[in-house]
């Protein structure tokens, strides 16, 4: 089945509280619940730049809250995945949600150390459509700084990070099995920039989604087994030492001829500058 609004779901949500955010209708997207498959532990002083969501009223305490990743562009500014923002993930708009911060620089969500930066302001892409899950970008502007080694480059319009056969990397706290097994400390999955072709012949339209290649980017392993998940929604995909990609939507996790399917950067630079 498509991964839906359900992949969001934090691993502290009560069944109640599950019943209310997992859509009854037709499958939607994949949303802010991707978790990483087939991945191992990734040392956070080695990948700074990776940071999670977080908000303990929505979510409780387990995993500190934990519910999407995001990415640190600069001190100040983390992008992430619009539908980690929705009503329909938080419970209420994001601007009323008064403990919302960002974690970074921590190896265990609940652990020492690092920084939880509480979000100033948010700004959800005019332009993405929670149907189709095009043009699925947030801006979160935070109240604190962060280090200026926390940061990742993006990469532009025909970088060669984006050419299919790229090594890259997926990185989130998501589900680490598809079954519900959410990681308390940050992971990382090896795949592999596929041709645009792949998800579109995986992703025709109808319930199993529409890939366009305008605003999304396909990325894993045709054999299966290596994938982002429940959880992970608006983390990185980084290839080449640049940020190519946020995790946005799919169908299963690591499953065979279904790969991942990612925001791609080079159009998310384009969003941010209409944005001024």
């Amino acid at each position: 089945m498509p991964r839906v609004l359900v992949r969001v779901l934090p691993v502290a949500l009560t069944l109640a509280a599950a019943a209310a955010v997992i859509p009854l209708g037709p499958p939607a997207p994949a949303v802010a619940d991707s978790i990483i498959v087939g991945g191992r532990p990734a040392a956070v002083a080695d990948s700074p730049w990776a940071v999670a969501l977080s908000s303990r009223d929505r979510f409780g305490g387990t995993r500190a809250g934990q519910f999407c990743g995001g990415v640190a562009i600069a001190p100040t500014k983390v992008i992430t995945a619009a539908h980690c923002l929705g009503e329909d993930v938080l419970g209420a708009p994001a601007s009323e949600v008064g403990d919302l911060r960002i974690i970074a620089g921590r190896d265990q969500l609940s652990g020492p150390g690092g920084q939880e930066v509480p979000v100033r302001s948010t700004w959800v892409n005019p332009g993405y459509d929670p149907r189709t899950n095009s043009a699925d970008l947030a801006v979160l502007t935070l109240a604190g700084t962060l280090p200026e080694d926390s940061v990742i480059p993006m990469a532009g319009e025909g970088n060669k990070a984006y050419e299919p056969g790229t090594d890259a990397t997926v990185y989130g706290w998501g589900d680490t099995t598809g079954s519900g097994a959410y990681a308390a400390e940050l992971r990382a999955a090896p795949v592999s920039v596929l041709p645009d072709s792949d998800c579109a012949r995986a992703y025709p339209g109808g319930t199993r989604g529409a890939y366009d290649a305008s605003s999304m980017l396909c990325a894993g392993d045709t054999a299966g087994g290596r994938d982002a998940c429940q959880g992970d929604s608006g983390g990185p995909l980084v290839a080449r030492g640049r940020l190519i990609g946020l995790v946005s939507w799919g169908s299963g996790c690591g499953n065979p001829d279904s790969p991942g399917v990612y925001t791609r950067v080079s159009a998310a630079i384009r969003w941010m500058a209409d944005r001024s």
